[in-house]
């Protein structure tokens, strides 16, 4: 490994998984199931839940700590906004708002789930 050869530094190549707290699996695992998420380990009554998309999970955990607040959001890349729009609303969710085109070159909406935690579901506009 040569010091100075950029090529030998460390690179970002993926995201593996984000892990969002959640107080009550029960509620967050039909939120996520609602919305197409593939289950892959744990469920409602479990203590750690992962569903698998992709290359990537998204993974819940319970925590008790005391309140979740606002720490950021999940940006997720998906074949067709309008189509995830649509089943968010047909399961009873309330995105944010309707699937909109952005200056930046994506189509998107947000939606926040049962604890706070807010996702954008995009797909850039070519």
């Amino acid at each position: 490994m040569n010091p100075t050869d950029p090529s030998d530094e460390p690179r970002i190549e993926s995201l593996s998984a984000i892990t969002l707290a959640t107080h009550d699996m029960a509620r967050a695992v039909p939120f996520y199931e609602a919305l197409g998420f593939p289950l892959q380990y744990g469920g409602p009554q479990q203590a750690f839940t992962s569903f698998a998309f992709g290359s990537s999970y998204l993974n819940l955990i319970t925590d008790t700590r005391g309140p979740i607040t606002w720490w950021g959001r999940v940006i997720i890349y998906v074949s067709d906004v309008d189509a995830v729009y649509r089943k968010a609303l047909a399961a009873g969710l309330r995105p944010e708002f309707a699937p909109a085109n952005a200056p930046w070159g994506e189509r998107y909406f947000h939606i926040t789930d049962p604890d706070g935690h807010e996702l954008s579901f995009a797909r850039p506009m070519r």
